[in-house]
């Protein structure tokens, strides 16, 4: 019996992350006009307390995903100028989500995170974690931080969330605006977290993109 084509196609070979700036399938995000970028797990600000990086640089976006944050941010400018996209993650090396992986192991907050052995669609430069800022470099109020694992950071509970007073009618249009403009970029939502946002088609990207290392 002849194999399914798709049986033949090896996975890409994986990239270390230290070969993403000369990589021609990655952009910069330092490169798309009208955004911020702050990168969180650059920091200690960040639910683990410390450089999750290290060194290392990932300040980075696969180019179709880059692309489609360009759009996103002049969504905005048009639309909504006195607000500005803030990038909080955007590449997040396999060995990153591992390590956070070792930080929520044993406990139900791993339900924020892809476990590694199924790899994050970050991994691939394919997925953003996002805000939005005011006039003045705030940033908006979301009705929570950055990954806080509570139900009020949940997209798929909001509207109990407003019944319930733990969000407020300004915090879900804040939220409603960066959706619709990660949306209009082609970008999808997940149900837990409102700031993150994957690009293309899941289960493509984990099959047929390189994952970095």
């Amino acid at each position: 019996m002849t194999p399914h084509p798709a049986a033949t196609i090896p996975h890409p070979t994986p990239i270390p992350c230290e070969e993403i700036a000369s990589h021609r399938g990655f952009r910069s995000l330092l490169t798309i006009p009208g955004i911020a970028v702050d990168l969180r797990y650059a920091t200690p600000d960040n639910f683990v307390g410390r450089n999750v990086y290290g060194g290392l640089d990932c300040a980075y976006l696969r180019e179709e995903a880059a692309a489609a944050l360009e759009v996103a941010a002049g969504y905005l400018a048009r639309h909504c100028p006195a607000v500005t996209l803030a990038v909080l993650d955007a590449l997040r090396p396999q060995r990153v989500q591992e390590a956070l992986w070792a930080e929520l192991e044993g406990t139900p907050l791993t339900k924020y995170l892809a476990h590694p052995a199924r790899h994050s669609i970050h991994s691939f430069g394919m997925a953003v974690d996002v805000t939005l800022l005011d006039s003045d470099g705030r940033e908006l109020d979301m009705g929570t931080g950055f990954d806080e694992m509570t139900p009020a950071s949940h997209p798929e509970f909001e509207a109990e969330q407003l019944a319930a007073g733990g969000l407020t009618a300004a915090q879900l249009t804040h939220r409603g605006w960066l959706r619709a403009a990660m949306r209009h970029a082609g970008f999808q939502t997940i149900d837990t977290e409102w700031w993150h946002f994957d690009f293309g088609d899941r289960e493509r990207v984990r099959r047929e993109l390189p994952l970095v290392l």
